[in-house]
């Protein structure tokens, strides 16, 4: 059970930096209070873990023949990767950071799933793509309904507050049901955890990295690449959880750090691209293709180290 530790903590560094990105615009636009959303994310996400996060369990685990020994080399890679891009403060793929250790793990030992590697890559490209488009259209409509209300500006304000926190906690659920895979999938494909147990612990580990050290990537999600009013930030989130359920269905852990600066991205397009900080977009985007490579590294590194034979 010991390889366990390493499970706990990538679900730690998972959550620490993506799952509060589903609450990081609505923090950010002064509409929910910080407090209020990790808790409110925490609960959500273990209830998604567990009642949805199986598809995704599967997926994961189908990618490489893990045995304890590498599902705890994957497992440590990939939260040192998360690890290190939370201490620079940059929204990353967990789902990347996974995947490229598994990658590495199947380097080593010369065995890699490709039919089902590449599902997931697709899936990846699509997630920003899907999330960006999707935020435009909702933007546009959702307009011209609250347009048709005339509401005041007291009643506006509860609307937006209301419609944050509900379709926050949606994030976090669809967050759970999808990401709770890059915590356990690989234990559960080397048989030391059942799937149902797979998905409560890695829920649980992915809320104790929200309620203890998410606040500095949310700031950069919620702040760094395009200044969000209520509404917009309302749309970011829906956007966002929209988009990682539907991928939860189709069982491709994806990133809601990819989904979430898609729909800013959205959201800017809209607003004028000049509105847009560019750099911390190109940040954000670096932190994207450095993740998979630098998880890979470390678990083929790791890898390496714990196969040497000493001749005495």
């Amino acid at each position: 059970m010991s390889y366990l530790i390493t499970a706990l903590y990538l679900g730690w560094s998972l959550g620490a930096n993506d799952a509060a990105n589903i609450f990081g615009t609505a923090v950010s636009s002064k509409m929910v209070r910080f407090t209020t959303a990790i808790i409110l994310s925490s609960i959500f996400v273990i209830l998604g873990s567990i009642i949805e996060g199986k598809n995704g369990i599967e997926t994961i685990s189908s990618i490489s023949a893990m045995d304890l020994t590498t599902a705890g080399i994957s497992s440590l890679s990939a939260a040192i990767s998360v690890t290190i891009m939370t201490v620079l403060k940059l929204p990353v793929s967990t789902s990347q950071a996974v995947v490229g250790s598994i990658v590495g793990v199947g380097i080593m030992q010369k065995h890699i799933a490709l039919t089902g590697l590449s599902k997931i890559l697709v899936c990846w490209v699509g997630t920003p793509i899907g999330a960006c488009i999707i935020s435009i259209i909702l933007y546009l409509l959702l307009a011209k309904f609250l347009n048709r209300l005339r509401l005041s500006i007291w009643d506006y304000d509860f609307v937006m507050r209301a419609g944050l926190i509900i379709t926050g906690c949606y994030g976090a659920y669809a967050l759970g049901a999808n990401n709770v895979a890059n915590v356990t999938a690989v234990f559960y494909g080397a048989g030391l955890l059942s799937i149902e147990t797979a998905a409560l612990i890695g829920g649980a580990s992915i809320a104790l990295g929200i309620l203890t050290f998410s606040k500095g990537v949310m700031n950069t999600v919620g702040k760094g690449i395009v200044k969000l009013d209520a509404y917009s930030a309302f749309i970011v989130v829906l956007s966002n959880a929209i988009t990682v359920h539907v991928y939860a269905g189709i069982g491709v852990p994806v990133s809601t750090s990819q989904a979430v600066v898609g729909a800013i991205l959205g959201i800017g397009l809209l607003k004028r691209a000049e509105a847009l900080k560019k750099r911390s977009v190109v940040g954000v985007f670096s932190g994207w293709i450095a993740t998979p490579i630098i998880a890979a590294l470390f678990s083929v590194f790791i890898y390496f180290i714990t196969h040497l034979k000493y001749v005495g």
